[in-house]
């Protein structure tokens, strides 16, 4: 079964063989029907911006899930943004979060809310934290179109680490993290890529046989470029993902990037 908010997804998840059930995270009164349905739940919806620190879309869903027959497991998809700034460090999942962006925030108060849940209601309870996820089969799912617009990237000497996982490796890591996890987990969800962002779009370049990004220096990006697009320019770590190997035992299908786009 799936929640959704597009008449036009019902079709598609039929033809998948999920049920489709419509509701919307921002309307509470609209999820009145989920209240005793679920054993497991994938929450992957993101918070909306409001302005505030508050997830009220998590609040909205895990309110009406509190009702009748709770879930006996819940994987809720955050962010990497969690863990802020880590100056090119290594970072596994025993790192403090410390989130830099008013979206990071509402993720790591959607990270409690689903924690504390998990207590409440006695459900196994996991949190995914998610890098830039891609796939080439689908619109938007590379970085064709960034490269056809010649969006510039940070000069070497100012780059920041990025990190990435395949759409098709993190719905195998959902999976896996719904019926494997222990309650109150966190799980790195990246591959083994490590690659500043300049390289990362400099090798997908070469693999589409377009021209390289141009190079800026950071005063020079933050003159030409949207605010959204600095805010992954000011954050640079490498995310261990042994955690989900080890303990999930997720196999990759696309280890690297390199990998995944040729796919």
């Amino acid at each position: 079964m799936a929640l959704t908010s597009s008449p036009d997804k019902q079709t598609q998840l039929r033809a998948l063989g999920v049920v489709p059930l419509m509701g919307n995270l921002d309307r509470a009164e609209s999820l009145n029907r989920l209240a005793g349905l679920a054993t497991h739940v994938l929450h992957l919806a993101p918070p909306l911006a409001t302005g505030g620190t508050a997830d009220l879309r998590t609040k909205a869903l895990l309110r009406v899930l509190r009702r009748r027959s709770p879930p006996r497991a819940m994987v809720y998809g955050s962010t990497s943004g969690v863990y802020g700034h880590c100056d090119g460090d290594l970072v596994s999942e025993k790192r403090p979060v410390q989130p830099q962006t008013p979206r990071a925030w509402l993720r790591v108060d959607a990270e409690a809310q689903v924690n504390l849940f998990g207590r409440v209601v006695n459900a196994r309870v996991c949190v995914l934290r998610i890098p830039g996820i891609y796939a080439p089969d689908r619109v938007g799912g590379t970085p064709r179109a960034r490269l056809e617009r010649a969006t510039p990237v940070l000069q070497a000497a100012e780059d920041v680490y990025t990190n990435h996982i395949h759409a098709d490796d993190l719905a195998r890591a959902s999976v896996l993290a719904l019926w494997r996890t222990r309650a109150k987990r966190a799980f790195n969800v990246n591959d083994d890529t490590e690659l500043k962002m300049g390289d990362y779009f400099d090798l997908a370049a070469d693999l589409y046989a377009l021209p390289r990004p141009p190079r800026l220096s950071r005063i020079d990006a933050a003159a030409q470029l949207t605010p959204l697009t600095l805010s992954f320019m000011s954050e640079s770590r490498r995310m261990s993902n042994q955690r989900i190997k080890q303990v999930l035992g997720l196999k990759l299908r696309y280890p690297t990037v390199a990998e995944g786009l040729l796919a």
